[in-house]
């Protein structure tokens, strides 16, 4: 008996699947199911296995988007674990060696990063076949979005990112991922300049995504993230900051930290109303208004904000996201521009609720300076980890901003078993 086996880097099944066959003599076919070659090349198929990267990222427990937000807020202090029997969120709050490759969590963004990668590929090779060129770059624009994230999501967890997809794959460090997730960003960018959007693609994807915004300002954040200051700072400024480019839920698709952790009070839970898990000298005015947008005592998991109900959307970035990115931009690029870097922090500083499409802000009194490069670089991070609190950033902000690892329970997280067990050319997992 021959058994196939294939790495959790080829775990990317798409929405028509892969069989995994171990039988001896015969191989079992579905005759009434489509082929790959009909899902690939149809403008229906892609479009089906497009929607269906949504639905990876974001639907129920094992999404990208719930492993994120606790994987992060717990490592970080944002967030606290309720139950001790969620065994994986709680080897989070342990941190150190009590996370190893068996953490569900853990497993579960790997898994569903690299699923999202292997189906985005394929809808971006097969819309490049088609004749109708403005629905192709809507594929290529929303699939890069998912793949985008998806690298983007193992470089800031991960010390090494898996260099695609396939059996036995070679690993690039993280650094080379988000320039990879950037390389989509602009291919999508490119694809859709030369052929508009056409309206009929965007009829049949979920509402709540801008396509153009998001990837503009995803290849803002991961250029901050590279280091690459001017190009932050000039994709920043391309992002819209009133349009809202949102992951919509349904009662039948429930956002998933609403239906995880808001509504049980039994898994994680904000980690109080007061400090944010920021340390003494950095923690929240009592009187900053997003204490009150993102955090409740009126239930035990404290979650409010984008958690906040069932259908509550999920913001795909925050515009508060992008004012920070050119404020960090400003103060360390290579000569630091104080004045301003002081300035666009500021109108995080003194933003009203009712100025912002999602209502976070702080409505404070704006900072006066002078400040030191180094002072301002503390009050930039300060107000990331307030202005995006549970948007899974904290982690990645920690190592930039040289936070002690004292503040964090690890700084990267360790490759799972079963990455380990099929891929000999997985690394060894770093030591915190």
């Amino acid at each position: 008996m021959k058994k196939q086996i294939i790495n959790i880097a080829f775990y990317g099944v798409s929405a028509i699947g892969l069989v995994f066959q171990t039988s001896c003599k015969k191989d079992y076919v579905n005759p009434n199911a489509a082929t790959d070659q009909q899902v690939f090349s149809s403008p229906q198929g892609l479009t089906g296995v497009a929607n269906g990267l949504q639905l990876a990222y974001t639907a129920g427990r094992a999404s990208s988007l719930y492993n994120r937000i606790n994987i992060n807020g717990l490592l970080t202090s944002e967030m606290s674990v309720l139950n001790q029997g969620n065994t994986g969120e709680y080897q989070l709050q342990q941190g150190g060696g009590s996370v190893d490759g068996t953490n569900t969590l853990d497993a579960g963004l790997w898994r569903s990063s690299n699923k999202i990668i292997y189906d985005a590929n394929n809808v971006i090779t097969g819309a490049q076949g088609l004749s109708d060129k403005g629905y192709a770059s809507g594929l290529i624009g929303y699939a890069s979005i998912f793949k985008a994230l998806a690298i983007g999501d193992l470089s800031m967890f991960w010390q090494k990112v898996p260099d695609g997809v396939g059996k036995n794959v070679n690993f690039i460090d993280r650094a080379q991922g988000f320039a990879a997730a950037i390389t989509v960003i602009d291919n999508a960018l490119a694809a859709i300049n030369a052929n508009a959007i056409s309206a009929s693609f965007l009829a049949n994807i979920p509402a709540g995504i801008n396509i153009v915004n998001t990837l503009h300002a995803l290849k803002a954040r991961f250029s901050l993230f590279a280091g690459n200051y001017s190009q932050a700072m000039t994709e920043a400024n391309a992002a819209s900051l009133t349009v809202k480019s949102t992951f919509n839920f349904t009662t039948v698709n429930l956002n998933p930290i609403f239906e995880t952790v808001t509504s049980t009070n039994n898994v994680t839970a904000a980690i109080d109303n007061t400090t944010l898990g920021l340390p003494v000298g950095l923690q929240p005015d009592a009187s900053d208004n997003r204490l009150a947008f993102y955090t409740t005592t009126s239930y035990n998991s404290k979650v409010l904000g984008f958690g906040a109900g069932t259908t509550t959307p999920w913001p795909v970035y925050l515009p508060g996201e992008m004012i920070l990115i050119k404020a960090e931009s400003y103060a360390r690029q290579g000569t630091p521009d104080l004045v301003n870097a002081l300035a666009q922090l500021n109108l995080i500083v003194t933003k009203v609720p009712g100025s912002d499409p999602y209502g976070v802000g702080a409505n404070l009194p704006a900072l006066v300076g002078p400040f030191t490069q180094a002072q301002l670089l503390d009050q930039i991070y300060k107000h990331r980890c307030i202005e995006l609190y549970m948007s899974g950033l904290k982690l990645e902000d920690m190592r930039r901003f040289g936070r002690s690892d004292s503040e964090k329970k690890r700084n990267l997280l360790p490759y799972p078993f079963q990455e380990r067990d099929n891929n000999p050319n997985t690394p060894a997992d770093p030591a915190f």
